[in-house]
């Protein structure tokens, strides 16, 4: 450290007063004299000793007070509001990396576990608001007890019900660095280490994906508002219109929802046919924009699927890319689960052309094993994010200062938001691209040996055979009526529920359900996978009426 260092006061740069250990300049303390060429008071001579008080004439010095001593930081941080000392918070923090380590290595001999019935919950915890103070060490034990007992364990590598993938601990050390120096990750003026790690995160991102150096993007908090950003900076783009927009049955939800929220009624929505295996088909495509073209409409953007949640299913990208640039449409595409299969050789022809699409949604928190919140949205130019979001406040002037700041919040919705790139970035630098890439095919590996295991026999249909990490099927149950498969095919997954060996849940296609296998945890093992089909049968057999019993 440099000797002299100076801090900043005011306007000016004043040394930094060493003996008081302050950050504030020091401070001679004024004497008292008696003026040149006068006599001292009567009674009190030159070499008087006598402390008798000292009457100042008119004009001179004023006799000082003793100012009560100020308490110093240390001192009065042993009273602060909301705050534990330092051996407690290390103590708190290691007593709850010792749960989740403990967690993670003991979760495969647990079971799945399901969710139990409210009132019971509401029964066991204290839903009193609490008005005084609490051993934190003892409040911790009650959160991981209601945490851990009352919780379906998604990150268990027998969870197969649904597309989120465990988290490393890597990303949840991250998680917590980020919390507990609270990074404001929304501008550059407080947080520019910050926003340039996240800068360098959606590059590689960028990079992975296929996408041109003049792509941007952020993290968001998953694929609902990462589609959602999206699509309102192509309607951005378009002038503002609320053209049609082309969607299939297989594309999610949120993204319907989300279409709402930024001004697209249900009229603006259209539905266009699929293939046998649940892809958009580009010739349904064509039709329905030719047939709003001839009605005078202006199409505004097509939303197609990297991986869907019911299937798995990839529309063809480039076809559908060719389309959009024919009719000058916005592709988006929503990657949420299925863009991470960019990293597998064996996956990877499904995705071709998206590199060509003007945004796209990724979620870390499924296939790139983040800790939840973490989506992502990346744009082929980023200045449609800032055309749709930039954000001109007076009380943001100074952000703007310095060479290139970079905002997130120009690229955003959010101004106040977390630092979700941290646990990417560390995860990256830590594992390194292939170790994903290996997690990404293994996934992969097990759905198409869980399809050969249902297809080997005549207990199961397989419905849609497997694409990325999903197959799904169902009983097949000789002489019985649709209506009685289907009720078979719940009970199924109901029963998974109660067993607790592992979760297999339905979804549906052509309005009937279907069950469905979603392999992404990286320490699901092909045993897990034997293990989980032979339970299922077991289970239709319980399930099936007596006639139909094997």
């Amino acid at each position: 450290m440099v000797a002299d260092r100076r801090r900043w006061h005011g306007t000016a740069l004043l040394p930094v007063d060493r003996t008081s250990r302050s950050a504030y300049p020091a401070r001679r303390r004024p004497t008292i004299r008696a003026r040149r060429g006068r006599l001292p008071p009567p009674g009190l001579s030159r070499s008087s000793k006598t402390s008798r008080p000292l009457r100042c004439h008119r004009g001179g010095p004023r006799p000082l007070k003793a100012r009560p001593r100020s308490a110093s930081p240390k001192e009065e941080s042993l009273d602060v509001p909301l705050r534990l000392s330092p051996a407690t918070m290390r103590d708190l923090g290691y007593r709850a990396v010792d749960e989740v380590v403990a967690h993670l290595a003991t979760l495969r001999d647990r079971p799945v576990g399901a969710p139990p019935d409210r009132e019971e919950i509401e029964a066991f915890m204290d839903a009193s608001l609490p008005k005084g103070p609490r051993d934190a060490i003892e409040v911790m034990r009650e959160a991981v007890e209601h945490v851990r007992e009352f919780t379906v364990r998604t990150d268990h590598p027998r969870f197969l019900a649904y597309i989120p993938g465990p988290s490393t601990y890597v990303g949840a050390v991250a998680d917590f660095l980020a919390s507990g120096f609270n990074v404001f990750a929304g501008q550059w003026l407080v947080g520019s280490g910050p926003a340039v790690m996240e800068r360098i995160t959606i590059d590689w991102l960028r990079t992975v994906c296929g996408f041109p150096p003049t792509a941007g993007g952020l993290f968001v908090s998953g694929g609902t508002m990462a589609n959602l950003i999206a699509i309102h900076a192509a309607r951005t783009r378009s002038g503002g219109r609320s053209g049609p927009v082309y969607v299939t049955s297989q594309t999610h939800g949120s993204i319907r929802q989300g279409l709402g929220f930024i001004g697209f009624g249900e009229e603006r929505i259209r539905f266009v046919g699929t293939d046998d295996r649940q892809r958009m088909d580009p010739a349904s495509l064509r039709e329905r924009i030719m047939r709003d073209l001839d009605a005078g409409l202006r199409p505004s953007c097509v939303v197609a699927t990297a991986g869907s949640t019911s299937t798995g299913a990839v529309d063809p990208l480039d076809d559908l890319a060719d389309l959009c640039a024919e009719h000058g449409l916005w592709l988006h595409v929503d990657g949420a689960y299925g863009a991470a299969a960019v990293l597998s050789e064996s996956a990877g022809d499904l995705l071709r052309g998206l590199s060509r699409a003007d945004s796209l949604a990724l979620d870390p928190h499924k296939w790139w094993y983040q800790p939840y919140e973490a989506g992502c949205v990346l744009v082929r130019d980023e200045t449609a994010l800032i055309d749709a979001y930039s954000m001109n406040a007076e009380y943001l002037r100074e952000t703007r200062h310095g060479t290139a700041p970079l905002n997130f919040y120009d690229l955003g919705p959010q101004l106040t938001r977390g630092f979700r790139a941290l646990k990417m970035w560390m995860s990256f630098k830590t594992f390194g691209l292939e170790e994903f890439r290996r997690a990404v095919e293994h996934g992969i590996a097990l759905a198409e040996h869980a399809e050969a295991l249902l297809s080997d026999g005549d207990r199961w249909e397989v419905v849609s055979p497997a694409q990325l990490a999903i197959v799904t099927f169902r009983p097949v149950l000789d002489g019985a009526t649709p209506d009685q498969v289907d009720a078979v095919t719940r009970e199924i997954a109901a029963s998974t529920l109660r067993d607790g060996f592992a979760l297999v849940l339905t979804t549906e296609i052509g309005d009937r359900p279907v069950l469905r296998l979603c392999v992404t945890h990286p320490e699901t093992t092909a045993h897990d996978i034997e293990e989980t089909v032979a339970l299922l049968e077991r289970l239709a057999d319980d399930a099936s009426p007596p006639q139909f019993r094997r």
